[in-house]
């Protein structure tokens, strides 16, 4: 799904709205990471709490070395309890460097766990705990929380716990739909929304 720009010469990939490589296969050297490097999207990288100095800015000397604003974006996948922790010295290390990064926020995937009855699920007040440490350090050091990446469905399932609703685990038998990663139903994902309303008024 890769083309050329027959104007610009230019490849770009063409089979998604948003290109990202995950934790796992971020790697610098690692194929993922070359086939973003190799056209001219905007991308993305997930980084978790064990993202290395030397990681991170060969991430960015892989996929934007000129510093193209709106190129690269860094999604934090750090879990509730060590983002205020891990974040502050990640995003520290990038404005050192000078190139700019989009900061968005995967509150999601840091926050997996398995109920009781085997259900792989996450909590909504931690997935809200992550989004919320996600602000407060950007708020602390002056940089710009730009976005959040969540799994959700207009549907009235139940596959995340908590929210307004009150899903427990015996809840998540009722309407358990999805075959990958839980998601947010709709009532859960208008609570986020307005969540982050009041955030960004702060």
């Amino acid at each position: 799904m890769t083309r050329e720009d027959s104007r610009s010469g230019r490849l770009y990939d063409t089979s998604a709205h948003f290109l990202w490589v995950g934790e796992r296969t971020r790697g610098a050297d690692d194929a993922h990471v070359a086939l973003l490097a190799g056209v001219h999207n905007p991308v993305g990288v997930k980084i978790g709490p064990t993202t290395t100095r030397d990681e991170l800015l060969s991430l960015i000397d892989h996929l934007n070395p000129e510093g193209d604003p709106g190129r690269l974006s860094l999604i934090t996948r750090m879990g509730a309890g060590r983002i205020r922790d891990v974040l502050p010295p990640l995003v520290e290390i990038v404005r050192a460097d000078g190139r700019p990064v989009t900061w968005i926020t995967d509150p999601m995937h840091g926050n997996t766990i398995t109920s009781e009855n085997g259900y792989k699920t996450r909590r909504f007040d931690t997935i809200m705990d992550e989004v919320r440490g996600f602000f407060e350090v950007h708020r602390s050091l002056g940089t710009v929380p730009a976005g959040i990446h969540v799994e959700l469905t207009g549907d009235d399932v139940t596959e995340v716990l908590g929210g307004g609703e009150h899903i427990d685990e015996a809840g998540l038998a009722r309407r358990y739909e999805t075959l990958v990663d839980p998601r947010l139903n709709h009532q859960q994902s208008l609570e986020m929304a307005f969540e982050v309303a009041e955030m960004l008024r702060g």
